[in-house]
């Protein structure tokens, strides 16, 4: 089975195993690493489970559905897009279960960095020790039932546990490790005979809701045109600059191995830029809004969580981009995907999908 994977960051990494001549579809299967960006069940089944009336799922799925939004994620509409199964997660696996479609390793909160590095460094710990090479890990543990031949967004919580300690300056000196880790990661997954790999960058911080409420500033002069910290997008746009530096270096030093690189930055930051065209509001104050939260400038209490008794939910979540403070709506998940699949935001771009994302 040949394999392609995809790395997100905040924590992602999907690979994809290329068809035999017998199966139409461009892929076979897709295995995932990753956080809360595209965990579909991993934190839901270790955590307390949402009560069944909680706004998570509400869009798609009417119910919880183990995902930190109100229906689908990236990973759920590309495994659409291709024909595909959503991913089921690697804790709620039965016995006997055929995960020859793929599997997902991802678990909400996990970095890139392991757990050890923020004792280390005494920063607050991340919300879960399950990083990636803990996630590798699982993914060694299923691989002989994968297959017998030898083919085969991660950082934003890194970035979001520094944010009470350090300013954009400071956060730069974070860049080096994270880029490192995730480097490891992927040459881990080339010598266990991955192929094909898409590494994306991370998202535009300095846009999302809760980055937006604990920095809080009160210079004008922090902000764009679209609302957004322009210290913090500046930061990310560096992150993925270095990234992919080293990406190139990967692809120079293992050339049969396809490396392709998710432009997140500026695949989320456009539905920014001109919400209109993509369906969601034209208010400037409402689309840096969260639709789920209890109160304040954009609707983030950092003490009181989504789907609390004080919080509410705005009346029509597809159309605005910010979920809970820390994750987008489906409908933004959505047009992400499309620009993923459909659009200029791989280099170089996945196989032609089968399916149009709907």
């Amino acid at each position: 089975m040949k394999i392609f994977i995809f790395f997100s960051i905040t924590l992602t990494c999907v690979f994809f195993g290329n068809v035999s001549n017998a199966n139409p579809l461009p892929y076979e299967a897709i295995f995932n690493f990753g956080d809360s960006i595209s965990d579909t069940g991993n934190a839901d089944k270790t955590h307390p489970p949402f009560p069944n009336n909680s706004p998570y799922g509400s869009t798609y799925f009417k119910h919880p559905a183990g995902r930190m939004s109100d229906g689908r994620l990236i990973i759920d509409f590309i495994a659409e897009a291709y024909g595909l199964p959503f991913v089921p997660a690697y804790l709620n696996l039965t016995k006997d279960q055929d995960i020859k479609k793929g599997v997902n390793f991802a678990f909400a909160g996990a970095t890139a960095l392991d757990f050890e590095y923020f004792i280390r460094n005494g920063v607050d710990k991340p919300a879960t020790d399950k990083s990636l090479s803990i996630q590798l890990g699982w993914f060694k543990t299923i691989k002989p039932s994968i297959c017998k031949s030898k083919e085969g967004e991660i950082g934003g919580n890194d970035v979001i546990a520094h944010l009470s300690y350090r300013n954009v300056t400071e956060l730069r000196e974070l860049v080096p490790p994270m880029v490192e880790a995730i480097t490891n990661a992927i040459i881990t997954l080339i010598e266990e005979g991955v192929v094909e790999l898409a590494v994306p960058g991370n998202f535009p911080m300095g846009c999302i809701s809760g980055v937006l409420t604990l920095v809080n500033s009160t210079q004008n002069d922090d902000y764009d045109q679209f609302g957004c910290l322009i210290g913090y997008n500046t930061f990310i746009e560096y992150y993925n600059g270095q990234l992919k530096q080293a990406i190139e270096t990967l692809r120079q030093k293992h050339p049969r191995v396809k490396i392709m690189y998710f432009d997140y930055f500026n695949d989320a930051k456009r539905l920014f830029q001109t919400p209109q065209q993509y369906g969601f509001t034209s208010d400037k104050n409402e689309i840096i809004k969260a639709c789920c939260g209890a109160s304040g400038t954009y609707n983030v209490n950092v003490h009181i969580p989504c789907g609390s008794p004080a919080t509410t939910v705005c009346p029509d979540p597809s159309k605005v981009i910010n979920w809970d403070g820390a994750h987008f709506t489906e409908a933004a998940y959505k047009q992400i995907a499309k620009g993923l699949v459909e659009g200029p935001f791989v280099n170089p771009s996945l196989e032609s999908p089968p399916f149009k994302i709907a």
